[in-house]
């Protein structure tokens, strides 16, 4: 471990060549809300506002050193690993080759060239990842080019160790407690790696839980079903040899965040604290609510893995943080199709409710019809009392606020 150790020390201080440390932050507001010394590695601040550039840039280093020769990498990405890619290709002035789904949104596109300049080439094939991975592995061979893998691999471990370099060179030891996003594993497995007897807590998104997965069975496992909403961490099978190195994390030590609940985090942060993150970005924070009891007190860091957020996003961010909370719901009302059935509707809801949305969903019906109502309110106990008065009246109605397959069709 100790070897470990020394190389991470080495890529810590071989890229400070290329970018600075990012920041250690102590947050007082998230310090005040859970009576402990709270910091924030801020990995959204780096160049390319995540921590995977770490990854990629020993990964090339050690393959250049190896074999001067290499001159062409190639990745499969659609996030921060074709970002952090294509960035230090430009750096050590070597060809990059980034594939990416058909399906990418033309921001991420963007951001990779710019980041890559003349020196990467984007390749948009495939629907689905893994089609997109497979030509990438198959280009790969046939242009005899360095493949780069996004987590697993023990170089890309190595250079996400640095973020634990940095946080023990400003504090002098491990802190209490590290609190890390948990997607691939190669962050949470270098970090495990350079603090092997410091306590962990690992958040990993309720629709992605594949290292959980794994420590049950005491190997990786491919779920069969990912919610790709925090897109830099929901990833259906974790790395073997990522898990080669966490398999000794206790299995009550890796937490499950639901997606909704991350999102009124996302708000939170913005609106408090001016900092933008990507979901995955606030994984660890959110944690925090999960760990109250442990954390009195203590000195914790959060890594704060990314800030790579499209805002064309936060509209539905919002709407779940809203759902979450409870001051947002959606109802099918049987509304009688007679004069005066409306008014009579809206005289029941309260001073601070107000609609957001009406829609008529079958427009045919001669007695009754079937209205699609979204209603949002300022605090969550609004709506008993909005049911009570509903019930009285004598409305039928249905809440499908919670519902997520009706959600996914009329939401």
């Amino acid at each position: 471990m100790s070897d470990f150790r020394d190389m991470a020390r080495a890529a810590e201080r071989a890229m400070r060549a290329v970018f600075p440390a990012t920041p250690l932050q102590r947050n007082a507001h998230l310090s005040q809300r859970f009576a402990a010394d709270i910091w924030l590695k801020r990995e959204d601040l780096s160049p390319v506002r995540s921590y995977k550039l770490r990854g990629a840039f020993n990964a090339m280093r050690k393959a250049r050193a190896a074999n001067p020769s290499v001159d062409r990498f190639v990745c499969a990405s659609a996030g921060n690993h074709a970002q952090g890619v294509a960035f230090m290709c430009r750096h050590f002035g070597v060809r990059g080759d980034i594939f990416m789904p058909v399906t990418t949104p033309q921001q991420k596109i963007m951001k990779t060239r710019m980041f890559g300049g003349e020196n990467v080439e984007i390749h948009l094939t495939g629907d689905y990842f893994d089609d997109t991975l497979a030509a990438a592995q198959a280009f790969c061979a046939d242009k005899g080019a360095h493949f780069l893998a996004p987590f697993d691999d023990d170089d890309v471990i190595e250079g996400q160790a640095t973020v634990a370099v940095e946080v023990e060179a400003e504090f002098g030891r491990a802190p209490d407690r590290l609190v890390l996003p948990v997607g691939g594993g190669g962050l949470a497995a270098g970090v495990h790696s350079y603090f092997p007897h410091a306590l962990l807590t690992l958040a990993e998104p309720a629709g992605g839980a594949s290292l959980a997965a794994a420590l049950r069975v005491g190997h990786p496992v491919t779920l069969k079903k990912v919610d790709n909403f925090v897109d830099g961490a929901a990833v259906a099978r974790v790395g073997e040899r990522t898990f080669a190195r966490l398999r000794d994390v206790p299995a009550q030590s890796v937490l499950s965040i639901p997606e909704d609940r991350l999102c009124t985090t996302m708000i939170e942060m913005l609106n408090v604290e001016g900092i933008v993150l990507e979901p995955a970005g606030a994984l660890s924070i959110d944690a925090l609510a999960d760990i109250e009891g442990q954390i009195r007190g203590k000195t914790v860091v959060c890594v704060t893995s990314g800030g790579n957020f499209d805002f064309e996003r936060l509209p539905e961010v919002k709407e779940r943080a809203q759902r979450y909370s409870g001051v947002k719901k959606y109802l099918i009302l049987r509304l009688p199709q007679r004069p005066g059935a409306l008014r009579e509707f809206l005289n029941v809801l309260g001073p601070d409710d107000d609609i957001a949305r009406f829609e008529y969903m079958k427009k045919s019906a001669r007695n009754f019809g079937s209205v699609l109502i979204g209603i949002e309110t300022s605090q969550p106990q609004n709506f008993a009392r909005l049911f009570e008065r509903l019930d009285a009246a004598g409305f039928v109605y249905t809440d499908i606020t919670n519902d997520e397959l009706l959600a996914q069709f009329v939401i």
